[in-house]
């Protein structure tokens, strides 16, 4: 690299980069940052000045992050976690805001994405206590259970304030043990074949199949619950393919995808919602910009080399 002592270093060029090897393009980072496509390509070549490397190929469909960028990228999100801990940090020292707050969410989600971001918050925050209720009811916000909820759902009360904060993309997964023993589908058709892990009461699943032209029934899951945590485990387990979050199978380097970028599931949106009082609570406030900064990032798909 050719930075040197006295050359000023700009973590705004960090967050561009993060960006652009996110986005995949110059035109989604500067959407996702709310900036102009030439002041993301001005960033990127600087920092490929400051460093001495090339980060990105570019190509008629975007971005190709180089090696070098691949590298370096674990490094970078380090940064933008230690910068996302030092604001809060920060944030809750001006606020001086202490108490409890209490937090709802689906049970993958409190299991799966929340527990390492709590643990930031405890750094960031460390004079609020959280609570956190695993419910799929957004009746308990408006009971006042709960002061912010995360939900696949938008609430569409007056009295909540909703932001969609990302999406949650889904996919076919199955564990090495089970494809090490029956062929891997090629084909979407090729999963009736299959042990297929479903829900029991929810038809989503069943109505994807339809959308596809495959009128199946509750009867092609070898394994039916509308627990997505005993979902996941099954399929930890070996027992068969199910449609799991992409953050949850990530977790587990031998849960492999199954026909990835052949089915057409549709990614599902992910909202924060909180009472209209996030005005005047500084304590709310500090929670939910937390988790509106940090939930994203979870979301985001790792990028690997191969």
């Amino acid at each position: 690299m050719n930075t040197t002592a006295t050359t000023p270093f700009d973590w705004s060029l960090i967050r561009s980069f993060l960006a652009a090897l996110d986005q995949g393009s110059l035109l989604g980072a500067a959407r996702q940052l709310k900036t102009s496509q030439p002041t993301l390509g001005r960033h990127i070549a600087e920092l490929e000045s400051q460093w001495g490397v090339v980060l990105f190929e570019r190509t008629g469909r975007g971005l190709v992050p180089t090696a070098t960028a691949l590298q370096l990228a674990e490094s970078a999100r380090a940064m933008e976690a230690g910068a996302l801990q030092l604001s809060h940090t920060l944030t809750g020292a001006q606020s001086q805001s202490t108490g409890t707050v209490r937090i709802t969410a689906s049970l993958p989600v409190a299991v799966q994405l929340l527990p390492p971001i709590l643990a930031q918050m405890r750094l960031a925050l460390p004079d609020i206590q959280v609570e956190l209720v695993s419910s799929n009811q957004v009746s308990n916000l408006l009971r006042r259970e709960a002061d912010i909820a995360v939900r696949m759902v938008r609430p569409d009360q007056g009295t909540l304030v909703a932001k969609k904060i990302g999406s949650v993309g889904v996919g076919a997964y199955a564990h090495r043990s089970y494809l090490a023993r029956r062929s891997p589908p090629r084909l979407p058709a090729d999963l009736l074949q299959h042990d297929l892990i479903g829900n029991d009461t929810d038809p989503s699943i069943l109505r994807g199949f339809q959308a596809l032209g495959y009128p199946v029934s509750r009867e092609a899951f070898v394994l039916r619950t509308d627990d997505f945590i005993v979902q996941w485990q099954a399929v930890r387990a070996g027992l068969g393919i199910g449609f799991l979050a992409d953050y949850m199978a990530r977790s587990d380097p031998d849960v492999r995808p199954v026909l990835a970028g052949a089915l057409p599931i549709p990614a599902l949106p992910m909202w924060l919602a909180v009472h209209r009082e996030i005005r005047t609570n500084p304590r709310i406030r500090a929670v939910y910009d937390l988790l509106a900064e940090a939930l994203p990032l979870a979301l985001a798909p790792r990028v690997t080399a191969n």
